[in-house]
């Protein structure tokens, strides 16, 4: 997982991750849509290649990338435990406020009764 950490871990690879996500691309195609240098685009590819964040295949003399999901599994298992705790706490709070809302609907209830009773 600390491979997977590391190579997401840079905006440019996120990037190419998204980029991915929807289509296979060549290499070539990859690397125009940046500003930076063919090379650096394709030490970025590698770091994901390497990390098995993507996989490689070549078709004719391209180098056609594609997302393997495989690899961001344990990524997602281990964000999970942060993700579920934020909404646990959310919850519990929403779950107070709705007891406490109520609550004060009740005793405006009962209060307006009594003066009714008393009028």
């Amino acid at each position: 997982m600390d491979e997977v950490a590391a190579a997401i871990a840079d905006p440019v690879r996120r990037d190419i991750l998204v980029m991915l996500r929807e289509q296979s691309l060549p290499a070539g195609e990859i690397a125009g849509r940046f500003a930076i240098s063919r090379p650096a685009v394709s030490r970025h590819l590698r770091v994901l290649r390497e990390s098995g964040l993507v996989r490689d295949t070549l078709v004719g003399r391209r180098r056609v990338y594609e997302i393997d999901p495989s690899r961001f599994a344990d990524l997602i298992g281990w964000l999970a435990q942060f993700a579920a705790a934020g909404w646990e706490r959310r919850l519990d709070a929403l779950e107070t406020e709705v007891y406490r809302t109520r609550r004060e609907r009740r005793r405006g209830a009962t209060t307006d009764q009594r003066q009714e009773n008393t009028a």
